[in-house]
């Protein structure tokens, strides 16, 4: 029996280390292998080696134009009807008439809205490294029209693109006349086009982290790297930058469209994690880019209009 019992410990021994090794052997192989695809995704750059870059480049390009062609198509009715709207606007807008009047205010306002659009964009894209449009562009074009509106006693400007100088009616106004509201309706199209624009600069986070989950693989973003760190983290994190973080992925997580929302309706340096944290559990498009457009496009630009005026 002695013999029997050594003879039963025996495999017991050796099958403890063999499992705590199959245990731990495929996490290690995992993560070799995304370390070392990592680092032949970033050995592939134009200068290093072009010919093999170039290859894959064109057959991605190829595999892009394959899955858009059948986009298409599925959608050929929509196709359709958009390059016939496109095919009515160009024969409208080279046919002389008495309607170039409208065209050309149609093109003017247009040309007008991207440009704040453009601006807004630029704002806001590149994960918190954009370009302070606000600073810059919107909120001087603000304060310039308030000072203008108290010193013409008036709002009746020329419409925009303003030129050079303000100027100001022939007939005056009466300066008891000029109200915030009234000041901040003259300005609202050009700050709701910022603010969509910054809507539309949060979307690259957004479609980068809901790539990665739903491919598998790691984008190159330290970005998202950090992210993914917070997550495995959350538990033991003391630092206020690291809590805040995680109130804002919490608050969206949890609470949805109106997390969302609340997030976008203040000046918020922390949104692009948002955008990260909608992406990684797949939250729908609408929800996100509604909340988005509709918290810094109509709330938050608002807000910063009633700072301004």
């Amino acid at each position: 029996m002695a013999a029997n019992g050594a003879s039963c410990e025996q495999p017991q021994k050796r099958a403890g280390p063999r499992d705590k090794q199959n245990g731990t052997s495929p996490d290690l192989s995992s993560r070799e292998r995304r370390q070392r695809d990592k680092e032949e995704r970033l050995s592939l750059v134009l200068w290093r080696r072009p010919v093999v870059t170039l290859r894959y480049f064109l057959l991605e390009t190829l595999v892009k134009l394959k899955e858009l062609t059948f986009e298409l198509w599925h959608r050929r009715g929509t196709v359709f009807i958009f390059l016939s709207l496109c095919f009515l606007f160009s024969i409208t807008y080279s046919t002389d008439g008495s309607h170039q009047t409208y065209v050309q205010y149609l093109e003017k306002k247009f040309l007008w809205c991207a440009y704040w659009v453009g601006l807004g964009i630029l704002s806001s894209v590149g994960l918190g490294t954009g370009l302070h449009t606000f600073l810059l562009y919107l909120g001087p074009h603000i304060a310039s029209v308030t000072l203008a509106a108290y010193e013409c006693g008036s709002t009746d400007f020329p419409e925009p693109p303003y030129p050079d100088q303000i100027i100001c009616p022939e007939d005056g106004g009466v300066e008891a006349s000029i109200s915030i509201f009234s000041i901040m309706s003259k300005v609202r199209l050009e700050a709701c086009m910022w603010g969509a624009g910054t809507a539309i600069g949060e979307l690259p986070p957004y479609f980068m982290a809901r790539a990665a989950r739903q491919s598998g693989t790691d984008p190159d973003d330290e970005d998202y790297e950090e992210f993914e760190e917070m997550l495995e983290q959350a538990e033991g994190a003391q630092d206020v930058v690291t809590r805040a973080k995680l109130g804002v992925q919490h608050m969206v997580q949890k609470v949805g469209f109106f997390g969302i929302l609340a997030c976008a309706s203040i000046p918020n340096p922390l949104f692009d994690l948002a955008g990260i944290t909608c992406g990684h559990f797949l939250v729908p498009f609408w929800t996100f880019f509604g909340a988005t457009l509709i918290g810094k496009a109509i709330i938050k630009m608002h807000i910063q209009e009633r700072i301004l005026c």
